[in-house]
């Protein structure tokens, strides 16, 4: 077993236990923010696992993550909307925490893939990763609610 195997078993670990808790117990908005969070973790273990087992198939698996894991959330946003209370308190402290976590695991992989497109692949899916939390944790806040009110009164 390797560092980068090791590495991604305590994110599996320290990501799941709270995403777990926050699906089973709470709101609407709380599952819903507890999933957003739970495809960022997947998506950072999936780049560990590919440098931990060396298949660089696995990004694309990350890949694949990083772009359906933010549009799953908005499309759970916009079908819930009614449904969906105030975010949690807890919602921009997640997001900054994914947002952080999501640069340590990209940059340990770029240096370990070293330069060329392997490593525009890791930025590219870490941008997103980074990009689509973002996104969706302001829709899940209600941004969207309220400059819809400001528009259409």
């Amino acid at each position: 077993m390797n560092t980068w195997l090791v590495c991604a078993s305590l994110l599996l670990v320290a990501g799941f236990l709270p995403v777990v808790w926050g699906t089973v117990r709470g709101p609407l908005g709380h599952r819903v923010m507890a999933q957003n969070c739970g495809t960022s973790v997947v998506c950072l273990v999936m780049l560990l696992l590919a440098q931990g087992y060396g298949r660089p198939s696995y990004t694309d698996l990350a890949l694949v993550t990083a772009v359906l894991g933010p549009v799953g959330t908005l499309v759970f946003a916009r079908l819930l909307a009614d449904e969906l209370d105030e975010a949690p308190r807890w919602a921009r402290a997640v997001t900054a925490l994914t947002v952080a976590a999501t640069a340590p695991v990209v940059i340990a992989s770029c240096v370990a893939t070293g330069p060329g497109r392997a490593a525009v692949k890791v930025v590219f899916i870490g941008v997103l990763l980074a990009a689509g939390n973002l996104i969706a944790s302001r829709t899940l806040s209600g941004a969207h609610r309220d400059a819809t009110e400001t528009r259409y009164g």
